[in-house]
């Protein structure tokens, strides 16, 4: 499938994937680096586009309303991809769960299509399960309080990213994600990180899939846990990262804001309230 330009010519500035694999963007929070994502979208086509859960933040706009013209210009990229020509499935995570309710409709919006779960085969005939994930973290399936401030302590802390960033930026530093950081220290985090990784190998070991992909705990990885192969998509808030399968069948993660040298530290437009 070749994206054509309005001439009806190839469009040289697009990148071809056979799929592309994108989770946790989080739309409808501050953090979202919806600028970025529209970027990537805009500049991408492929023949599958998978959205592995928490695209849309429910929790959060729940609790205080934010959306601006990036958050739409998402969409905007992803109906496009639809109308186009790429089948693009919509798996719910827990932040957007208040999908989950119609799954059993089957529904099909704008070429969108609401699933469950997923299964790509890849072009070297790989069998991959595709499920966001929160099924198997504890926190989230057991102790819904936990996870509700564990949200909260995670939002505070990307709030202090930007204005440490901000100050690095004025220093000559580049950008560091210090939310990042602390989370690696942790140790009880990493061991969280190594349970949930073994928990949907071994899942999808069980059903007969080659391989897993998932997101939910926005840390991008691609490796072999127990003779299957773990594909975690990462996030677009405190890195842009996402999975892309290749003409050949290959699987690669890819650095958005690294390949194009972003700068997390970008002032957002201040809306004056109009007056009438």
């Amino acid at each position: 499938m070749n994206a054509m330009s309005p001439a009806g010519l190839p469009r040289a500035d697009l990148t071809e994937y056979r799929a592309v694999f994108i989770s946790d963007t989080h739309l409808g929070t501050r953090g979202c680096r919806s600028d970025f994502l529209a970027d990537f979208l805009r500049r991408t086509n492929c023949r599958q586009l998978y959205l592995v859960g928490d695209i849309i933040d429910g929790w959060r706009l729940r609790k205080s309303w934010y959306w601006d013209d990036g958050h739409d210009d998402v969409l905007r990229q992803i109906v496009r991809l639809a109308r186009s020509g790429t089948e693009v499935t919509y798996i719910p995570g827990n932040h957007d769960e208040m999908f989950r309710s119609w799954l059993p409709m089957g529904l099909d919006v704008c070429g969108i299509r609401l699933r469950q779960q997923g299964e790509h085969i890849t072009a070297d005939g790989r069998r991959l399960l595709i499920m966001h994930g929160d099924e198997f973290d504890n926190v989230v399936r057991y102790a819904r309080f936990l996870a509700l401030l564990g949200d909260w302590a995670y939002t505070v802390a990307l709030e202090v990213n930007l204005w440490f960033n901000a100050a690095r930026r004025r220093l000559g530093y580049p950008y560091w994600s210090l939310s990042a950081w602390l989370k690696r220290q942790v140790k009880e985090a990493v061991k969280a990180i190594d349970r949930f990784e073994g928990a949907l190998a071994a899942e999808a070991r069980k059903r007969g899939f080659d391989g897993v992909v998932c997101g939910h705990i926005h840390h991008a990885e691609m490796r072999e846990v127990n003779s299957v192969q773990y594909l975690n998509c990462g996030d677009w808030v405190e890195s842009c990262t996402a999975l892309v399968e290749h003409h050949d069948g290959r699987l690669e993660l890819i650095d958005w804001a690294a390949m194009n040298r972003l700068s997390f530290y970008q002032p957002r437009p201040v809306r004056v309230p109009q007056t009438v």
